[in-house]
């Protein structure tokens, strides 16, 4: 019997490798069709990014924080039937004072400034007085030093009422029994009733 020839087994041999490199070179083409399939990272939704409002857990839907652009709360409006002319605006419930000044030809009038105040257990009754005496320093009648103090108004149990500013920062106790009539304000705001509140200028008080 004849022996196979040695060629003969090297061509098997090389076809056997052929074979195989074949194999890997289509392993590798489906492992790179089958990459090309999924979805790129750049193209996965990304979660949102934060706001400069959110950065601190203040924004969002569920936050209380300011975002760019909030308003800020504007000031209440004058009260109406309040009176007409230059003259201070005092309304009782919102414990508030408007000082209201008019244009030099009576065309118009605009409120300068406007601030809470902090009244004594005894408040005047609504209506309109007048500025009838100041004092730069003194005691108040709860006994406590204080400056800036604009007088309106003396009831006929001899209640006086009258803006004023306590040196040491303090208010009134509105559940005192002692019968005094002081609405305090800020030293600040003090001062700028101070200024504005001349002697004879018109006091409205609002319920």
């Amino acid at each position: 019997m004849a022996r196979p020839s040695s060629g003969s087994g090297s061509g098997l041999f090389v076809t056997a490798l052929t074979a195989a490199a074949l194999a890997v070179v289509a392993f590798f083409a489906f492992q790179a069709s089958a990459a090309d399939d999924r979805p790129s990272a750049a193209a996965e939704p990304s979660a949102p990014a934060a706001s400069e409002g959110d950065s601190d857990g203040a924004g969002g839907a569920g936050g209380g924080g300011e975002g760019e652009g909030a308003e800020e709360p504007s000031d209440p409006a004058l009260p109406e039937e309040s009176g007409t002319g230059r003259r201070v605006v005092y309304a009782l419930a919102q414990q508030r004072v408007w000082l209201v000044d008019v244009a030099a030809d009576g065309s118009g009038e605009e409120v300068v400034s406007t601030f809470e105040v902090f009244p004594s257990p005894v408040s005047p009754e609504p209506g309109e007085y007048a500025v009838s005496s100041r004092n730069p320093q003194g005691t108040g009648s709860d006994g406590v030093p204080m400056e800036h103090a604009v007088i309106f108004h003396a009831d006929a149990e001899g209640v006086v009422f009258g803006f004023s500013a306590a040196t040491d920062g303090s208010v009134p106790d509105p559940e005192s029994t002692q019968r005094t009539g002081a609405v305090r304000q800020s030293r600040a705001d003090g001062d700028t009733m101070w200024e504005f509140a001349e002697q004879g200028t018109a006091v409205v008080v609002v319920a």
